[in-house]
């Protein structure tokens, strides 16, 4: 299929699973994504639920496609509804030749569902009970249920099942089998003439994994050399230190998890101070807490690596949802001024290389680095080939144990870099969080408090300089509209502009130090640009016109928790180019 644009559209299957919280609807959903990749197919998960103990409603949509695929859709090919909700919130968006699959025995009221909607009643339940297993193994009925009604190998699933459980012993693997081939022939015998080919084997397609961001955060720490990790739980990072907690045995560091998020930062700074490459990983919240440790960081020059997991605020806010309202608070916490280096990853796979490149910045230049992700990057899964480290590099910095003649802790330099050592080296200095002379004495004095600021706010010259790469644009280098975005709106953006010629995306990373002199030149020359921003203030857009003094105009802001979907920034494009009667894009397989 074609848009008006000329550009063909991939072809995009998804799968959307609801029903309430212990109905085993997130595992069911990551089960079904890593059948479709080990079937060669690329996915992007999105999960929604709400900030609750227990109950209320939970569902996962899974794109599926031959193509890389990187954003939720409006549209859902295959609902799965494990409960009366489900329907009620979702069938909306079951458009004609879509399917609904339930147990019958749930008696969904399904009289408002479109009448060209396929219906597919599978006993869900009852299968379970003849499978011999228990009553949550409904869910693996209804993945195999849903593998045979898209031409799936059940055989993959069979072996994940294995690979999954296995450790709970061969009785729950043999149950879990005998479930999934229930679902799995009751759809051959019951809609054989349903079945599609969305889920055909792929050959020789290349070896890809799962990954959310949380993951992606403690992978890239654990092959930066972390040594320690101090996290207070707290959504949506609280994957980052299950990861963490389940690895530092094998690779060498220690996690602790702390009372509370001041501790945490406090016990960070500690472990850097005593030479250990050293993280803590919060959400807004817990940001607010760490401010203090984050200043005494900046003063003392200590490094240390900040994961900031934005969820919607301001107080408690949307626990459970998703926001980019944190970025000014990044550029400006902490009284006083001191250099901060802020990065923003798009996706898991810039989590990750940014999680490595943090540790490399915050020693290099003995200061705090904090790395903003957001929910929808924290727990949403998606596909990538196998993460590559083999050109990173371990990079210490100004960094001795020895003892050196004459050492100074804070001697001005060139760079706004001093050496930096560790207690018990033999060489004599003092850590204080008041301003301070070459050793760390304190000081009031004139001379020695400009010579110190001026000294520390070099390190942010020095580090665009040196380290600051430029910014990516995705799209051709001259276009009609430039998009310019960060964060996770990276994947929708992407999505929706494969069908333009006419549109380029600037897709920011570095936020501080900024890249003034390119973001500048990009956008001068853009015909016309738009901000997309999951917030309500466009702090983004105001962080550009403090650095460059240019002014966008058109934005697309959203601040309700939930993500932007291809489908509205097509529509917010086509409005901005005047394209009128646009095919509409059903993204059918």
């Amino acid at each position: 299929m074609k848009t008006s644009n000329g550009v063909n559209k991939q072809k995009i299957f998804s799968l959307k699973i609801g029903g309430y919280a212990g109905q085993g609807v997130k595992a069911a959903g990551l089960m079904f994504a890593k059948v479709a990749t080990r079937s060669g197919f690329n996915i992007y998960d999105y999960i929604e639920y709400p900030s609750l103990i227990r109950g209320g409603h939970n569902v996962i949509q899974i794109c599926v496609s031959s193509e890389t695929v990187t954003a939720p859709s409006q549209k859902t090919d295959l609902l799965i509804a494990f409960n009366q909700d489900t329907v009620n919130k979702h069938a909306s968006e079951l458009l004609p030749g879509a399917g609904l699959m339930f147990d019958e025995a749930d008696k969904l009221d399904i009289s408002k569902v479109n009448k060209k909607v396929e219906i597919y009643r599978v006993p869900f339940a009852e299968l379970t009970r003849e499978s011999g297993g228990k009553k949550l193994m409904g869910n693996t009925v209804a993945i195999g249920a849903t593998i045979a009604l898209l031409g799936g190998d059940l055989e993959i699933l069979k072996n994940l099942i294995t690979d999954e459980f296995k450790n709970k012993g061969a009785g729950v693997v043999a149950a879990d089998h005998k479930a999934a081939e229930s679902g799995y022939n009751y759809v051959k015998e019951n809609f054989s003439k349903n079945v599609k080919k969305n889920l055909a084997l792929q050959k020789n397609a290349p070896a890809k994994m799962i990954v959310t961001g949380n993951e992606a955060v403690a992978l890239g720490a654990i092959a930066a050399g972390l040594e320690f990790a101090a996290i207070y739980p707290m959504s949506p990072i609280t994957n980052i230190l299950h990861t963490l907690a389940a690895y530092q045995e094998k690779f060498g560091y220690i996690y602790k998890q702390p009372e509370d998020e001041i501790s945490a930062i406090n016990m960070a700074i500690g472990a850097s101070f005593a030479g250990a490459r050293s993280m803590t990983a919060t959400s807004g919240g817990g940001f607010c807490l760490m401010t203090e440790g984050f200043g005494l960081a900046g003063m003392t020059e200590t490094p240390v690596v900040i994961i900031n997991g934005m969820r919607g605020g301001p107080a408690t806010g949307l626990p459970t949802w998703s926001e980019q309202g944190d970025l000014r608070f990044a550029l400006h916490a902490h009284q006083g001024d001191f250099p901060r280096i802020v990065l923003a990853a798009g996706d898991a796979k810039e989590a990750f290389d940014l999680t490595m490149q943090a540790f490399n910045l915050a020693d290099k230049y003995q200061t705090p680095v904090a790395l903003l992700i957001d929910k929808n990057i924290c727990e949403n899964d998606q596909s990538f080939p196998f993460f590559d480290i083999s050109s990173y590099r371990i990079d210490r910095g100004k960094f001795i144990t020895k003892k050196q003649d004459a050492y100074q802790r804070y001697a001005p330099t060139k760079d706004g870099i001093s050496v930096r050592t560790v207690p018990g080296s033999g060489n004599h200095f003092i850590a204080n969080s008041d301003e301070h002379d070459l050793i760390g004495y304190s000081t009031e004095e004139i001379s020695d408090r400009n010579v110190q600021m001026e000294k520390r706010m070099l390190k942010l010259k020095t580090c665009a300089g040196q380290d600051m790469p430029a910014p990516i644009i995705f799209g051709p280098a001259k276009a009609d509209l430039t998009i310019v975005s960060w964060g996770s709106n990276k994947g929708s953006i992407l999505e929706a502009i494969k069908n333009y010629k006419n549109v380029n995306f600037l897709h920011l990373t570095w936020l501080s130090p900024f890249p003034t002199e390119v973001v500048k030149k990009i956008l001068s020359r853009a015909k016309k640009v738009i901000d997309i921003e999951a917030n309500y203030s466009a702090q983004l857009r105001g962080l550009i016109k403090e650095q460059t003094g240019l002014e966008i105009k058109d934005t697309l802001l959203k601040y309700d928790g939930r993500p932007f979907s291809p489908e509205e920034i097509r529509e917010k494009i086509d409005i901005l180019t005047k394209v009128r009667n646009r095919t509409k894009i059903r993204n059918r397989t």
